[in-house]
């Protein structure tokens, strides 16, 4: 099988997801093709030799609809001749954007792929395309729908994480993104977003409050206690582990991730491929694998993928450098170093979704390349990017530097 590479990465900064966001001014399409203009530019590439434009977008309805990926090459000035499709598994849409990639790569069907992802949520709201998961009893009751907040604690209550212990975990993301911020550790692949005069409009993650701490976290309500108890999905969770007597809600918008808009793009290729670019591989993808979960848990899938693909791999926790786990919920991350036994040292070591947002269908595409940019930073050789998806299910993906 043809190796897989990674030549070269981006995304923009990521903006807050409301109507006063400064990336809310700016359609799903033009978001998309900034990351596709700075891909090409960087690496100067010829589009024309472009196989294929994979992107996520998990609601892609409205100004995000229509094969967003297509349009985007196409707002982005790309030959005609490169194609564009969009995929969705949810929040893992974009990291499955470069497995998807690296597949085709792998199977000799492609040499050149440009794989990402894109959300604005700003614009298009989450949950906006619909769907049988939640809305059709006939799939909601075997799935053991609620939702993932609810989900979030259930899995803190079983595995015995309480609010100190969420709380302590989002004030150290919020330290680390604003120290990763400072240092300039983001600057080599974050790219400015501009209007069509050419000024600035964001350049730095917005959603960020690095003056985090525990005294303010405490101010906060529960934000799913509300839907668990009166709504009756806590009775939904009990029901699928009745060990659990009442859930313990612990989760509130600090300690959850944020709600954004951006995207992100990735040079994938075969070895032919980087030479027809002219360009040297950053990194080899070694690894990938999807998984479905315990659906009322529902956010435990990055420990049953991690555990498939080091099975599949022959590797073992302790041959990982650092870990990326999409901080959908401050429990999702602490189960899976507990479940691993990682200490966090190796764990998100710039912060992650909780201080600095997480745009959907983009975030998995954004984690893979944060990572790559810290092991040339810090000299190491191998990562492991995973993230937990709606309706129970994981994908992870292992990188190794060239």
């Amino acid at each position: 099988m043809t190796e897989v590479f990674i030549y070269d990465h981006v995304r923009t900064p990521r903006g807050r997801g409301k109507k006063d966001g400064s990336l809310h001014e700016v359609p799903s399409v033009r978001l998309a093709a900034k990351s596709l203009e700075a891909i090409r530019d960087r690496n100067g590439l010829d589009t024309a030799t472009v196989d294929d434009i994979i992107m996520g977008c998990v609601d892609p309805v409205m100004d995000a609809g229509a094969v967003i990926p297509k349009a985007a090459a196409f707002e982005a000035g790309y030959s005609n001749k490169a194609p564009g499709m969009q995929i969705s598994r949810f929040c893992a849409s974009g990291l499955d954007a470069v497995n998807f990639a690296a597949g085709k790569v792998k199977a000799g069907s492609d040499d050149i792929v440009i794989a990402g992802g894109v959300e604005s949520m700003s614009r298009v709201g989450m949950g906006m395309s619909g769907g049988s998961w939640y809305m059709d009893p006939s799939v909601n009751f075997p799935a053991y729908f609620m939702p993932q907040g609810v989900s979030a604690d259930l899995i803190a209550t079983k595995y015995g994480f309480g609010r100190d212990d969420v709380d302590a975990y989002a004030v150290e993301s919020q330290k680390r993104a604003a120290h990763a911020w400072e240092k300039g550790y983001f600057s080599k692949s974050v790219i400015p977003v501009k209007d069509v005069n050419g000024l600035t409009i964001l350049d730095k993650d917005e959603h960020m409050r690095p003056g985090t701490d525990m005294q303010a976290l405490a101010q906060l309500q529960p934000s799913f206690q509300m839907p668990g108890e009166m709504g009756g999905f806590e009775a939904v969770g009990i029901q699928a582990h009745p060990e659990i007597e009442r859930i313990n809600y612990v989760h509130h918008a600090g300690n959850s991730s944020g709600i954004v808009d951006g995207s992100a793009a990735v040079l994938i290729g075969s070895k032919a491929g980087g030479e027809t670019m002219g360009i040297k591989p950053r990194a080899r993808i070694r690894a990938f694998a999807n998984i479905g979960s315990d659906p009322a848990l529902m956010l435990t899938g990055p420990v049953d993928v991690t555990e498939k693909l080091l099975a599949r791999t022959g590797m073992k926790i302790s041959d990982i450098d650092l870990f990326e786990l999409n901080e959908a919920f401050a429990a999702v991350v602490l189960r899976f170093m507990q479940a691993f036994e990682v200490d966090h040292s190796k764990m998100n070591v710039n912060g992650g979704a909780i201080a600095m947002g997480h745009p959907l269908g983009a975030t998995g595409a954004m984690i893979l390349g944060t990572v790559l940019d810290e092991l040339e930073r810090r000299d190491l050789n191998t990562a492991l990017v995973t993230l937990c998806i709606g309706a129970g299910m994981g994908t992870a993906t292992v990188i190794e530097r060239v």
